[in-house]
């Protein structure tokens, strides 16, 4: 199976920079994407967690393989980084056919999206990423290609303009979002299968961590696993991003092997507490407490206070926060949870001692 990205060619060419020092070269600068490609499973024995979507993918793979046609296209929903692209990789290698890969704001023109149409193969899987933000020309043209295997395309210029109808052959699309509810109600129901992906265990995630380890060569007990795992916000990449930092301390501070210890002391010093909440996460739930009396206060105002973008707060911080229970999402505003004071060591003030 062949991964064909429309990402391809972030390197620096030669030439493209002017050199300035004879130590640097950046020409010989290129995006390193050997850690992502080594580590992603290549299919569903390998593909840790998600285990009731899994069952459902392979009877629905196997029935697609007796009937000898396509699948139906796919819509995979949930927080970033939770293996939306990993699955549609497994399913391309399961079906033994190509995986073209682009994103939504890559499709900026009609030409973008109707090129890769026409490139297209049969049985073929066009995976989109961040589908939600499809523009509506691109969304149209998408409609009839979706249901009918056909383009439409128009030729000519006012009175003389045809309406010609390209067939296609039929191929799978498989859209990844983060935001399921801002896709267009007729886009969403051109897909026949539609699968949120859950947040990962801490069982899971030590599962993940020490394949990720057996492949990278990092040696790591299973406590030590168990220790990444915790403080990973339930999300296989932040996992596989913690191992990384974790075998840096180990190899130069400590003997080269994590353990509990060397995970939490590593984690530690990347300031990572327990419940893998980072520094941008406290500073949002001690602003809401400090200023704002433990809330409610409305999402703009915490961005312009932490000098972040809405989207920011909305699609990084908030999805685990509100998992773990540690903010309420209120009409009139985002609120600190008797839990999330508890997890910063403060008190939760009195109802009645309140002014509103």
């Amino acid at each position: 199976m062949a991964i064909i990205s429309d990402n391809e060619g972030l390197g620096i060419k030669k030439g493209s920079m002017q050199k300035k020092n004879p130590i640097v070269k950046p020409e010989n600068i290129e995006y390193d994407n050997t850690f992502e490609n080594s580590i992603r499973p290549k299919n569903f024995d390998s593909y840790i967690g998600q285990s009731a979507l899994k069952e459902t993918l392979k009877i629905t793979l196997e029935a697609a393989k007796l009937r000898e046609k396509p699948l139906d296209h796919m819509l995979f929903y949930g927080p970033p980084g939770l293996g939306k692209t990993t699955i549609a990789g497994v399913i391309a290698a399961q079906m033994g056919v190509e995986m073209r890969i682009t994103s939504a704001p890559a499709l900026e023109r009609p030409r973008d999206i109707i090129g890769i149409l026409m490139s297209l193969k049969g049985g073929e899987i066009l995976f989109i990423d961040e589908i939600h933000r499809l523009n509506k020309v691109a969304e149209e043209i998408l409609y009839p290609a979706m249901e009918d295997f056909t383009l439409d395309m128009t030729t000519g210029k006012s009175q003389t303009a045809k309406t010609l109808r390209v067939p296609l052959p039929k191929f799978t699309l498989i859209g990844a979002t983060t935001k399921a509810g801002e896709l267009s109600g007729p886009l969403r129901d051109r897909f026949g299968m539609i699968h949120r992906l859950e947040f990962y265990t801490c069982d899971e995630l030590a599962q993940v961590v020490l394949r990720t380890a057996g492949i990278l060569d990092i040696k790591i007990s299973e406590e030590g696993a168990y220790a990444i795992a915790r403080r990973s916000r339930g999300t296989p990449r932040i996992a596989n991003r913690l191992i990384k930092r974790v075998a840096d301390f180990a190899l130069v501070k400590y003997d080269g092997v994590i353990d509990e210890t060397v995970a939490n002391e590593s984690l530690d010093i990347l300031k990572i507490d327990e419940f893998g909440l980072d520094t941008t996460d406290r500073a949002l739930l001690s602003l809401i407490i400090d200023k704002y009396d433990g809330g409610p206060v409305g999402i703009e105002t915490i961005a312009a206070a932490l000098s972040e973008d809405v989207r920011t707060i909305e699609d990084v911080c908030e999805p685990y926060l509100l998992q773990a229970g540690l903010l309420q999402r209120t009409p009139r505003g985002r609120k600190v949870s008797p839990e999330g004071y508890r997890h910063l060591g403060m008190k939760m003030p009195s109802e009645q001692g309140r002014l509103f």
